[in-house]
This record gives structure tokens, sequence and C-alpha cells, in this order.
């Protein structure tokens, strides 16, 4: 609020819990920029309330190629599976330009919990490198904002505090008060995973990351029936060599650009399963407008 209107024009504060609305409401008569709803940010509804108040109506749709300089999207992630889940759905809705990114390549901000980030940024041959951080990494440039240092202790800079007791017996609570780190992150403007792929990229993803210790070679055939097919598409002698994939390679080493090398021929097959979907519940509360 100390900034001047020539750099925020507008302020919309999500928050749900009633104590915390009660304080925050009033800072609408102290700045007319600011506007506060009683909606929980964790929910999809939420976003679609915020454009039927006509709150984004003076948020106009920007170029891809060009970094959005109207809208910005900061939050504190909780620290659970679904601060998790939440994470990884803010890079799945980059691809195919959904949520607040049908405005444009938009900037975040976003604390989280330091065991969280690092399965985020996990690169490539680490045992904490996983579906999300495939994900993370084709689709956005991340770094700390931040030194974590400057986060603690926890109980100097965050609400609630928790007594020790209550941490030490109950384990979500012992991660609230764990190490944050302060992250921002900007999608690319050029995309690995083009519109319209991100199913397959999640199929793929998935199935493999279950033999994360296995050779791709090995792996390919647990994708479906007759999948084995593949490896003609990554090894063939016929092709470039950027255009080939070592098999001996274990899966949680892929990088990316391995990655794309896959669903690549995923795509060639032509026997490749038409049904992908794969139980997700946060897709199913998305869909009914719930809390995720």
């Amino acid at each position: 609020m100390r900034l001047p209107k020539e750099r925020i024009r507008k302020l919309i504060v999500l928050e749900d819990n009633e104590s915390y609305y009660n304080w925050l409401k009033p800072l609408e008569q102290v700045d007319p920029r600011v506007k506060v709803l009683q909606h929980s940010g964790y929910s999809w509804e939420t976003y679609e309330v915020i454009e039927e108040l006509g709150l984004l109506d003076d948020v106009k749709k920007q170029p891809w190629e060009q970094v959005h300089d109207e809208l910005h999207f900061i939050s504190h992630v909780p620290t659970n599976i679904m601060g998790e889940q939440l994470i990884a759905q803010f890079f799945r809705c980059i691809p195919d330009r959904q949520w607040l990114y049908k405005f444009g390549r938009m900037p975040m901000s976003i604390i989280l919990g330091a065991w969280m980030w690092k399965r985020i940024s996990a690169p490539p041959a680490t045992s904490e490198r996983c579906k999300v951080s495939v994900v993370a990494e084709a689709t956005s440039a991340f770094t700390s904002s931040l030194p974590p240092s400057s986060l603690l202790p926890y109980d100097a800079h965050f609400h609630p505090v928790f007594t020790r007791e209550s941490r030490q017996s109950k384990p979500e609570l012992r991660r609230n008060g764990s190490p944050l780190v302060s992250i921002n992150m900007l999608p690319f403007a050029k995309q690995v995973i083009e519109q319209g792929a991100l199913d397959k990229w999640d199929f793929c993803l998935r199935r493999l990351f279950v033999l994360k210790s296995t050779a791709i070679g090995k792996a390919i055939g647990s994708l479906a029936p007759g999948s084995t097919t593949l490896i003609k598409y990554l090894s063939d002698d016929s092709l470039p060599s950027e255009e080939r994939l070592d098999l001996k390679k274990q899966i949680n080493k892929l990088t990316v650009k391995d990655w794309a090398l896959v669903l690549a021929a995923f795509e060639k097959w032509p026997f490749a399963p038409e049904d992908l979907l794969i139980s997700d519940a946060f897709t199913v509360d998305r869909e009914q407008g719930k809390r995720f």
C-alpha cells in the first residue's frame, strides 16, 4: 500500500477465514485501490467471481511473447499436500494458457515450503526429481527471490504461531513450522509442451515415473500394450543424433529435452491409447468449482 499508484493500480486480496477477513476488510477504507473478498484463493470458482465483479475488466490480454505488465499473482501456498497440488496446477495451466494465464504471460511470486521447493526445482538424477519437477522446468523460469534466512525464524514472520507440543504431535504442523522459500515464477515465451498436448505429457510422466530407477528402454513398455514400438522412434539409426535417446538412461535422469523426444515418439505412434485420463482429484474439483 506504500507503493505509488504508478506501481500498483489495484490490489485484490482473497481471504475466506472470517477472523482474518474482518481485520483486512477495513483496508478498503484506507486505500481505494484495495478490494478484499471473502473467498478462498484455493478455489477456481473464486476467480470466476472476481471476473463477474468486473475487477479484471481493465486488465488487457497481452501477447504471450511479452511479460504481462499489468497482472501479478502473489500467494503464500499451504505447506501440505493441497499446497503441492496447487503449485502443480499453476504450472499445468501454463501450456494451454488457462486460468489467469489467459490474459498473457503473468509473473508470479510465491512463498512455499522448502521441501516443496526442493521437489519443484529438482534437477535430473536426484531423488526428488518427479513429474512436477519436469512440468515446472518445461514451462517456467523460477528463482529464489529472497535469501531463505530472511524468512526465519518462522514465528517472527508468520501467523499463526504453533506451540512446540502441537508441532511434535501433528506432522502437518511440523511442516508449517519448517523453513519457507520465496520464489518468482515466469512462464517461458516458447513452451516445450505445446497447446493441447498436456494430457499426453501427463499420461507419459505419471506412467513412467512409477519406474523412475528403470532405464527408459525397459520402462517404455509400461505406457500401454504394444508401446515397446516407441523404441524405434527413439533410437533408429536413421534419426539425427539430436533426435535419438539413450535407452539406458534412467527415468529420473531424463532432461526436459529427453522427455520431449519421448512425447514426440508417443505422438507418432498410430496405436497410442486415446483414453489418457488418470484420476486427478484436483481436476475434478476444478470442474466442479470446488476448493482444490
